[in-house]
């Protein structure tokens, strides 16, 4: 999987970059003094990087825990997102990723303990009041688990810290090491979904819609806390059969009672993200629809949106009570 492996000088005697080196002793290692020297510069091409990626293991110096935008989130007051990872496994036509990175290389910042030690700090300043923790805005949260032992550290932390909640977004079935430790009530495993012809058009490289259905079944079975994420809304003329069909299919086999929380938005790019995506994807039919640009986002024209949005909303309304819907005006 994995032909290049890049380090950052200082971090080369590191316990977790040795751990991940053994992985892949077939790898060329090649020192950097700055994970951008190699994640930055112009001329990259993306889609030829995107076919053969190498991993980049570096540290993150600054920055590591941040505010969410306004209105992501699924109730909470005091909201944070980390970034362990930057870029993603997975190619689906619609990541904003493509569109903020120069690169497809896999960023993977090896200083967990730092991570933590910034939570903590966001921990101390909310007088013992929750602090939500988001994972998966740069990445998926357990795409690269068997490599990167992300959970394997961030569990033991959170369960010793109850006022703390993490959000595990994930369009993955690496759920091994979660089956493996006890549920924590502070740790919403969240999935996200299309309709199946959007997931088989668009979401390459993802496991199939069944599989991760299978993998929620037997979090739920575990007794982890879930989530379902419907993010972003895709618009199609048959829009409402597909997404009908999914939620009739979804919650056929979960137990809707015992969910954490649902949300949903639509397709929301900043323009200049925007623009780099179409000329990555020029025949891209996702992208030959009616857009608009509002406050230098460009999404569906507000008419198309809202009808997305209210429809979609009053279906998941006949399975899930009000209170546990989050409509998120950021979709990833």
């Amino acid at each position: 999987m994995i032909s290049t492996i890049y380090i950052e000088e200082q971090i080369y005697d590191h316990p977790r970059t040795r751990m991940i080196c053994k992985r892949f002793p077939r790898a060329a290692q090649v020192l950097c003094r700055r994970y951008g020297e190699v994640f930055n510069p112009g001329a990259q091409d993306f889609r030829l990087q995107k076919r053969r990626p190498s991993l980049i293991l570096a540290r993150k110096h600054a920055r590591r825990v941040l505010p969410t935008p306004i209105g992501y989130g699924i109730g909470g007051s005091n909201n944070h997102y980390f970034s362990h990872m930057l870029n993603c496994l997975y190619d689906c036509r619609y990541c904003f990723l493509q569109g903020m990175y120069r690169s497809a290389h896999y960023v993977l910042f090896v200083n967990y303990e730092e991570f933590c030690a910034d939570m903590d700090e966001r921990l101390s300043q909310a007088d013992g009041e929750p602090v939500w923790f988001y994972s998966g805005y740069d990445c998926d949260s357990l795409a690269l688990e068997p490599v990167s032992s992300f959970l394997g550290h961030f569990l033991p932390w959170f369960a010793v810290r109850p006022h703390a909640h993490l959000e595990l977004r994930t369009k993955s079935t690496q759920i091994r090491r979660l089956l493996q430790a006890e549920p924590l009530p502070n740790l919403v495993v969240a999935f996200s979904f299309t309709p199946e012809e959007m997931h088989l058009e668009l979401e390459h490289k993802v496991p199939d819609n069944e599989r991760r259905l299978a993998a929620m079944q037997h979090l739920q079975a575990a007794g982890w806390p879930l989530g379902l994420r419907f993010d972003p809304l895709l618009y199609h003329p048959d829009f409402r059969n597909r997404y009908r069909r999914l939620f009739r299919w979804l919650f056929s086999r979960l137990d809707a009672t015992r969910l954490h929380s649902v949300s949903l938005g639509t397709l929301r790019l900043p323009h200049d993200y925007f623009r780099k995506i179409v000329r990555l994807y020029p025949d891209e039919p996702l992208f030959a629809g009616s857009f608009s640009c509002r406050n230098g986002m460009v999404s569906y024209p507000a008419g198309v949106e809202s009808e997305l949005v209210d429809f979609c909303t009053e279906e998941l309304l006949q399975y899930v009570p009000e209170s546990l819907l989050f409509p998120c005006s950021r979709a990833a």
